[in-house]
């Protein structure tokens, strides 16, 4: 018998993503508000919310991988009991093949980015224009440090209320697939502090990535609105090398909608009308996510990995299920 456990123990779900989970954004499964679901003959879980009539999974399903499918069919009876549907999202291509060998219909949504660590620098000309931003917030005294959350949780909420205004009255904060401060899973991130005359005026957190390319996720970033050019720079500057010293073989910047898309990386079955609606999203969706700012500031770090990510329907595609994500991420 299958069970689902709204409250879990956080730590088992480290350990199970540390053990087996291969996607750069898997520490996103914490967040507060996920639910867990389990079966006690699979050493894994499924992390997911509750929107309407679905169920929104986040990135597949984390078990060894000779498990992953029993796992999923496992969780699709529970849906089905339930009376959900089941709707994936941020699938890693080995995934997606799974997936859609499950009675999924699967699409590419967008991509992920990631620098090599131990071959990366910013030497050359093509990184003239980042050294020389980075260069202009350390004139401007910029101090760079990393602290424990609790020491400047008040600090950085300001900066979050502050960051939240400057985009608008009616605009939420987007959930489910960025990062987040504070919870039970802060522990184990590390967060990078841009000051001036002894005031945060930036901060970037950093989460555990795992699997094939082990390392550290850029997954949530802020700054207020006085800050000077540069200063995100400075601070990813700064992680980068400190992660580097301390062995981490990747930094990645995870999850953008809506870029990279390809019919190359579209797997068997792909929805025609889910396609249709993705690159009308790359060509137009800047109101419903921030898409082409996110990848340049990706790009200007010069990724060596560029990884497609996907969407997956179970049965036919569904634009009620799309809107539901929407919701569920507060991204409408």
């Amino acid at each position: 018998m299958t069970t689902v456990h709204q409250r879990i123990d956080r730590e088992g779900v480290v350990t199970a993503l540390r053990e087996h989970a291969d996607n750069p954004s898997a520490f996103l499964a914490l967040n507060d508000g996920n639910a867990y679901f389990t079966d006690p003959s699979v050493d894994g879980v499924i992390a997911y919310r509750e929107a309407g009539r679905y169920l929104i999974q986040l990135g597949g399903a984390f078990a060894p991988g000779a498990e992953r499918e029993g796992l999923l069919r496992s969780f699709l009876d529970f849906a089905r009991a339930a009376r959900r549907k089941v709707v994936a999202v941020q699938l890693q291509r080995s995934d997606a093949e799974l997936y859609a060998r499950c009675g999924f219909t699967v699409n590419q949504v967008g991509s992920s980015y990631a620098v090599r660590l131990r071959d990366h620098t910013l030497r050359g000309s093509r990184f003239m224009k980042l050294r020389n931003k980075i260069s202009k917030a350390k004139r401007s005294g910029l101090e760079v440090t990393e602290a424990e959350h609790e020491e400047v949780a008040a600090e950085l909420a300001d900066i979050d209320r502050e960051w939240l205004r400057s985009k608008g009255r009616h605009v939420k904060e987007i959930e489910f697939l960025v990062g987040e401060r504070g919870g039970p899973a802060q522990p184990h991130r590390r967060l990078l502090l841009g000051r001036l005359e002894g005031t945060v005026i930036g901060y970037i957190s950093y989460s555990p990535a795992y699997g094939a390319r082990p390392g550290w996720l850029h997954d949530l970033s802020r700054r207020r609105a006085t800050s000077p050019p540069g200063v995100m720079e400075a601070l990813n500057q700064h992680a980068m090398e400190t992660f580097r010293g301390e062995g981490a073989e990747w930094l990645h910047f995870g999850f953008t909608p809506f870029v990279g898309l390809s019919a190359d990386h579209e797997v068997t079955g792909a929805s025609g009308l889910t396609t249709r609606f993705m690159r009308l999203m790359a060509e137009r969706g800047e109101k419903v996510y921030p898409s082409a700012s996110q990848l340049a500031y990706k790009e200007k770090w010069g990724p060596d990995l560029v990884l497609p990510e996907y969407l997956a329907f179970h049965g036919r595609a569904s634009l009620a299920a799309i809107w539901q994500l929407l919701r569920v991420t507060k991204s409408v």
